[in-house]
């Protein structure tokens, strides 16, 4: 069974913010099981978008996988607003949380 969205969301920005990176809830979405997807702002002009993953039978005892939503490491800052316009229009449900960590410091279990 999967945890919720507004209390994983809660409890990675908590994480994060444990961390030191500065953790932002940019849009609620649907408390249940909306989906999520992480913006990673070094600050220096490199983000990174993460979105979920697929689940499959490996993923037993992870809560959530996610994926690099574009294939360059590092993409422009308005080329990830621009795409998080797009889900949003795709998806009133979506969950969006910004971290700001100049080390690209993100606390995801990412599926390469």
């Amino acid at each position: 069974m999967r945890l919720r969205s507004d209390f994983w969301a809660s409890a990675y920005i908590r994480r994060c913010e444990v961390e030191g990176a500065a953790a932002y809830l940019r849009r609620r979405g649907a408390a249940e099981a909306g989906a999520v997807i992480v913006k990673l702002d070094c600050l220096d002009g490199r983000c990174a978008l993460f979105g979920l993953a697929p689940q499959n039978e490996t993923d037993r005892g992870v809560d959530r996988r996610f994926l690099r939503l574009h294939k360059a490491e590092w993409i422009d800052p308005a080329d990830a607003e621009a795409r998080l316009k797009r889900e949003i229009g795709f998806d009133s449900d979506l969950w969006i949380i910004e971290i700001e960590d100049r080390a690209g410091r993100m606390f995801l279990d990412v599926s390469e």
